[in-house]
């Protein structure tokens, strides 16, 4: 049985079976004659407040600090359950018992209005946090296996034979050449290496590690280039311990510098990294150089979707997009 079979049981049995009967532990079939606006509103109200309960997932909002917005619906809850436990005797009624009894009433009512909101709203409440805490379980489980196959993807995508190639023959060209630059570029390409073996198993690494390594690819890759393909690359962040997943940003490196580089006109790949505040603003744009194969279905962006939607649930934004020959990339996170 799925999870939206559950959901629909459970808010079955509390229609038709749990709320008639804590209902009935009122006087409603008098109130039903004596104050029937009063108790139609009420029953109606008690109905809406579980069914609010279900939709604002009060845990959820908890959980994610979303203190704000859980504030302002437990006001807006708190206010139309005192509106109900205030609502108006029918004006007869004066008439009928002495200003003592009225105000033994309406201490009655409001005593058990209360009373049914402390009860539907603590089973609505174990009921969502049930939900939370389970779909936390499956939440982990998912995670664990998607990084599974994430560490998996990122072998194949970023190790890949293409990247090496390149690089041992710069290397090559450099030491045949017996150039300066040849310790350094050495340097630069077993770092990368290090990198991608040591730091793909973990969920979080300081940006300036993810950083590092953009620079060593990016130094790279501009030995490879001539004149024509200029890489304009800058970054800031407020905090250099902010963390952040590794090797998300690459992939759109790799696009940016596979597509948009060129050995005979002249282009520039654009990368804008900044960090403030707990959010992640990473920009590229470039001109598209190449066209990608339409027979070939791209796995890197995809997987970083993936694993953005794991690990920044509903806290993330990815937008890529072509535009007058311009191919541009937009992400945003909201880290912390």
């Amino acid at each position: 049985m799925d999870r939206k079979s559950i959901t629909r049981y459970i808010d079955l049995i509390f229609c038709v079976i749990f709320l008639p009967l804590v209902i009935t532990l009122i006087p409603v079939d008098r109130w039903l004659i004596k104050y029937t606006w009063f108790a139609i509103s009420l029953i109606v109200f008690l109905y809406l407040l579980y069914f609010i309960y279900r939709r604002i997932k009060v845990p959820r909002m908890f959980m994610q600090g979303q203190y704000g917005r859980l504030t302002l619906w437990l006001v807006i809850i708190i206010s139309c359950t005192l509106l109900i436990s205030h609502f108006p005797f029918p004006d007869n009624m004066g008439q009928e018992f002495t200003p003592r009894e009225m105000m033994r009433l309406k201490h009655l009512r409001w005593q058990t209005v209360w009373l049914l909101f402390l009860v539907v709203s603590g089973f609505s409440l174990t009921i969502e946090l049930t939900f939370e805490l389970f779909d936390q379980i499956i939440f982990r489980k998912d995670l664990e296996a998607e990084k599974n196959r994430a560490e998996l993807s990122l072998y194949k995508a970023q190790i890949n034979p293409h990247f090496l190639f390149n690089s041992l023959n710069t290397l090559y060209g450099l030491i045949v050449s017996k150039s300066d630059q040849t310790e350094q570029v050495f340097v630069k390409f077993t770092s990368l290496l290090q990198y991608m073996y040591s730091h793909t198993t973990n969920d979080l690494i300081d940006a300036t590690q993810e950083i590092e390594y953009i620079n060593h690819y990016l130094d790279l890759q501009s030995m490879r280039y001539n004149h024509h393909t200029r890489i304009d690359w800058d970054y800031s962040l407020d905090d250099e311990t902010t963390q952040i997943p590794p090797m998300i940003l690459i992939t759109f490196v790799e696009n940016a510098c596979k597509y948009g580089s060129s050995p005979s006109k002249d282009c520039t790949i654009r990368i804008r990294l900044n960090i403030r505040s707990g959010v992640l603003d990473f920009r590229t744009e470039n001109a598209v150089m190449k066209k990608k194969d339409p027979q070939k279905k791209g796995i890197g962006i995809e997987n970083c979707r993936r694993r953005l939607s794991l690990l920044y649930p509903e806290r993330f934004l990815l937008s890529t997009h072509e535009e007058n020959g311009m191919f541009k990339t937009h992400l945003i996170i909201q880290l912390s």
